[in-house]
């Protein structure tokens, strides 16, 4: 019986078991379901983006998760979804793209859902769209002689408020990023290199007046990665011109200023991609004026593009583009403060009445076509390679007055105005200074009425006839560039992206003067240098020339250059960092195709030396994201690179001597940056550092007082080239650009650029001239000078009210500070303070000595600007306005000069400082009174 009772009870405890058994494994498979399902379940994060008035769809658009590191874009039918896991809860999706205003959209994600937001709208910004039509690179940039061509290169809108400021607010002040020159940064059209190998500067003006088809750029800044080139220490601007990236549509626009021209037409049409797999954008414009904020400052200037391109299936697309743009302006002068005191800062020397109008003697002419053929195939979906073909031709020309047989035409020679006369060796005199002063302030212009009777009435005979005392004639430099690179981009994973070039360029530089007015001369002008006798062309001697005929000089630079460059980037979920190389082979050649009797032989007739120059560059560095408001970014970099074409041969026009020791300019540099991002502010804070060595700087002036290097050759003055080599520099300092959004409509913003930028050695300077063989070679005690070029501090305050009624309006304090006078090299030699006899005067006094050569520091000045503009909607049609003004206050600043070189001694330096009024100060530029830019375009 127990037996029987406990069979019965084993049975039982083991249904009992088995029936657990059962209850875990149902639950354990019900886990599994529930996980599989929650998992096929996806939480899906999706949407997409539209232009607010219109509803199109726009491409890439950067879609952020606030507070995340999560980040994508929308595709061309500006649709977007997340493939990583978004976190569940509410979130905040921040879409941004340049040139429209960012918007802020919160969403709840759950668990398993798909959360689409379709037709999320992003409205342009009239501010961004307009204020580019009135950048420097279109309006100022192309001067040479105003000093204006130092402004750095990075000039365009971006995202960052800080390359805003400096492109917007600073520009107008000549500020130049972290102190660099526009040769440190690249500018590309389609992906071909647009900087000159003369001076490693953009041409502005050979695109300039194309704004509607420049705005869709890519730039990176500093030591940033680009996908088409190394570039240089401010980065890199790609303006891309492929026909089939330009909405459809057309753009007319007016325009009305009082800065540079003061009329502007526009007119701009882009198909879109047609049937068949064509695309076409046209543009043309015309800007005109016969004076802008300078006196007689002409401007003339027509713009033509075509983009032509075809489609020709999925992987392969050729473009054609072609772009024209000749132009002429009057150039102003720089003067000294005296000028300034008796005319005025508008006043300019280049000018005067002939028949009733304004004649600028000193007109600037560019006329340089550029035609292009890309090729873009797409291996891939993850391969690229991008082939291009450049080709430029045309010439650049600069006027002026020669004046063999006849006084200076200058009105403002020293020896026209009051400090002349007072300066006196037998004592001040005032009746003398007393008309010279009231002759300058009633006439004080170019007498073009004086000089056309001089050439009908010289009277020194050549060969029986008698030449023309004066002559306008054209500095040429006809260039013709053929480039033709390949770009190649992989994507090897979603981590790592390759980029590579290949580069080469070919050079002919036929450089000449060329006679252009005989100014009422019948015989014709001689070919001979007035000051020193000497034949320009000695195989030609005392040859008279007509219009047309080449003058002065005559010789060609040849130029090859190839370079090529590599560079991988990694981006993972908390870094991304980059790699980068490059290597450049660039060859210089002069061909003399005149003898200078100065320079007999093949000094000056015939191809010179054959100079090479190898360029290396690394660079490298990282981003870490601390968390996605906070993140930490780095560069660094070592480039070596071929002095510029302006920089290697130290008398071009004359002879084929080169700069002694010359060798590849070396740069090192260095940035650092915390970055904040937020849904109401914006801030980046970054220090600099940049080393520049072994560089070389040419000047051509007229000097007095040079005995002390000279002697042997007992010659006072002379026209010179003054060499300076092996200068090193050094640029260290901080910025900071800030941005709030207070509230929907007010947004807050700042910027500082905190800088100090010096000569960091006592670079060689020597002498050449005509008048002369070379003098020997000097130190120049420039360490610790500052290099001249801009404010070295320079702050901006500011805010912008966005109505939605599409209308806005902005304004901005800016003050700058630490602005320096360009001293004078030779001044600061051995030459200074010695005598002939080679010792120091017997006045010299090292305290005055150090008084005279202290670096003139300007004022400190502040300009206020103000912005506003409102865009509407008319059926299918926009109608845009915007109007600026620029230095409301009318603030008196001045934003550069140079000392000038003719009182090259302690004595004459001396002399000149104690004279009631100095003959030779510096001379300066001032910056523009108000003024203002008013713009009118209709959308279709």
């Amino acid at each position: 019986m127990q037996a029987l009772i406990n069979d019965k009870l084993t049975q039982i405890k083991l249904l009992t078991i088995n029936s657990s058994m059962k209850k875990s494994l149902f639950i354990f498979l019900f886990g599994i379901f529930s996980t599989i399902t929650a998992v096929a379940q996806e939480t899906v994060v999706k949407g997409s983006v539209t232009e607010a008035i219109s509803f199109e769809p726009i491409p890439s658009v950067t879609v952020t998760v606030e507070g995340t590191v999560l980040s994508v874009e929308t595709d061309e039918n500006g649709e977007f979804q997340f493939l990583e896991q978004v976190p569940l809860g509410e979130q905040v999706l921040h879409i941004s793209k340049s040139g429209y205003i960012s918007k802020r959209y919160p969403i709840v994600v759950n668990q398993g859902q798909t959360v689409n937001i379709t037709d999320m709208t992003l409205t342009k910004d009239v501010s961004e769209a307009d204020l580019f039509t009135i950048t420097l690179t279109d309006d100022e940039l192309d001067s040479d002689d105003s000093g204006l061509d130092n402004i750095s290169g990075l000039l365009q809108s971006s995202q960052d408020v800080f390359q805003r400021t400096a492109a917007f607010e600073f520009s107008s002040s000549f500020f130049k990023v972290r102190g660099l020159d526009s040769e440190n940064g690249s500018v590309l059209i389609n992906g071909i290199e647009m900087n000159k190998l003369y001076d490693g500067r953009p041409q502005w003006s050979d695109w300039g007046g194309l704004n509607d088809v420049l705005r869709n750029q890519e730039l990176t800044t500093g030591l940033q990665p680009s996908s088409y080139n190394f570039g240089g220490v401010l980065g890199t601007t790609n303006m891309i011109v492929r026909a089939s990236q330009y909405r459809e549509g057309g753009r007319v626009t007016y325009s009305s200023s009082n800065r540079s021209y003061t009329n502007r037409v526009m007119a701009s049409y882009a198909s879109g991609l047609l049937d068949g797999g064509w695309a076409f954008t046209f543009m043309a414009g015309r800007r005109w004026g016969n004076e802008g904020y300078q006196d007689a400052t002409l401007y003339d200037a027509n713009s033509f593009f075509a983009s032509v391109e075809k489609v020709i299936n999925e992987k392969h697309s050729l473009n054609f583009t072609s772009i024209y743009t000749p132009n002429r302006r009057g150039k102003s002068s720089p003067n000294t403060q005296e000028v300034y005191d008796l005319k005025g800062i508008r006043y300019n020397e280049y000018w005067g009445w002939l028949d009733g109008e304004k004649k600028n003697s000193r007109i600037k002419e560019v006329e340089e076509p550029i035609l292009m053929l890309n090729h873009y195939w797409d291996i891939n979906s993850k391969t690229s390679l991008n082939t291009n073909v450049g080709y430029q031709f045309g010439k650049i020309g600069n006027s002026r007055l020669d004046y063999a047989g006849g006084a200076n035409p200058s009105p403002a020679y020293y020896q026209n105005l009051p400090s002349y006369f007072l300066a006196d060796a037998d004592g001040p005199d005032y009746a003398g200074a007393y008309l010279a002063e009231q002759e300058f302030i009633n006439n004080g212009q170019i007498d073009w009425e004086r000089i056309l009777d001089a050439n009908l009435t010289n009277n020194i005979p050549v060969n029986g006839e008698e030449p023309g005392a004066y002559v306008l004639y054209e500095d040429r430099s006809d260039d013709t560039q053929f480039t033709v690179n390949s770009i190649f981009n992989t994507e090897i994973n979603e981590n790592i992206l390759v980029n590579a070039a290949v580069t080469y360029k070919n050079l002919k530089s036929e450089n000449f003067g060329e006679i252009l007015d005989l100014l009422g001369s019948t015989v014709g002008y001689l070919n001979v240098d007035s000051f020193d006798g000497y034949q320009y062309d000695n195989q030609n001697p005392d040859r008279l020339l007509g219009e047309g005929d080449k003058f002065r000089y005559n010789y060609n630079i040849l130029s090859d250059v190839i370079s090529g460059y590599a560079q991988a980037q990694f981006k993972y979920n908390k870094i991304d960092f980059y790699v980068s190389g490059s290597l450049t082979s660039t060859t210089y050649q002069r061909e003399g195709l005149w003898e200078h009797s100065a320079y007999p032989g093949n000094e000056s007739l015939g191809k010179g030396e054959k100079l090479n120059f190898t360029g290396i560059g690394a660079k490298g560095g990282f981003t870490y994201k601390i968390t996605g408001k906070h993140l930490i970014d780095v560069n660094a970099g070592y480039i070596t690179k071929a002095p510029t074409i302006r920089n290697t041969f130290s008398n071009s026009r004359e002879n084929n001597s080169i700069v002694d020791n010359i060798t590849e300019e070396k740069i090192t540099s260095a940035d650092i940056s915390y970055i904040f991002r937020s849904p109401i502010v914006k801030a980046k804070l970054t220090g600099f550092y940049s080393k520049i060595e072994d560089a070389n700087e040419i000047a051509f002036y007229y000097a007095d007082g040079i005995t002390g290097t000279i002697q042997q050759y007992n010659e006072t003055s002379a026209f010179v080239q003054e060499v300076l080599y092996g200068v090193d520099k050094k640029h260290i300092g901080g910025e900071l650009g800030l941005e709030a959004q207070v509230t929907p409509t007010i947004k807050l913003k700042g910027v500082a650029s905190v800088g100090q930028y010096t000569y960091d050695n006592n670079p060689n300077l020597y002498l050449t001239s005509s008048s002369f063989d070379r003098t020997r070679t000097f130190k120049s005690n420039l360490k610790d000078y500052k290099v001249a070029g801009g404010p070295q501090q320079a702050y901006s305050v500011g805010f912008e009210y966005r109505d939605p009624d599409y209308w806005w309006f902005g304004a901005t304090a800016n003050f700058f500070s630490n602005t320096y006078v360009d001293v004078s090299p030779i001044t600061r030699t051995e030459n200074f303070y010695q005598d002939s006899d080679g010792l120091p005067f017997n006045d010299y006094n090292e305290d005055i000595a150090r008084e005279l050569l202290k670096q003139e520091e300007f004022d400190d000045y502040m300009v206020v600007n103000l912005t506003g503009g409102k865009s509407w909607k008319i059926g299918d049609y926009y109608i845009g306005f915007f109007a600026s003004v620029n230095n409301l206050l009318d603030e008196v600043y001045k934003t550069g000069g140079f000392e000038q070189g003719r009182s090259a001694n302690y004595q004459q330096l001396l002399e000149d400082n104690s004279n009631p009024k100095r003959r030779f100060g510096p001379k300066y530029w001032y910056g523009r009174g108000t003024t203002y830019f008013l713009n009118v375009n209709f959308r279709f």
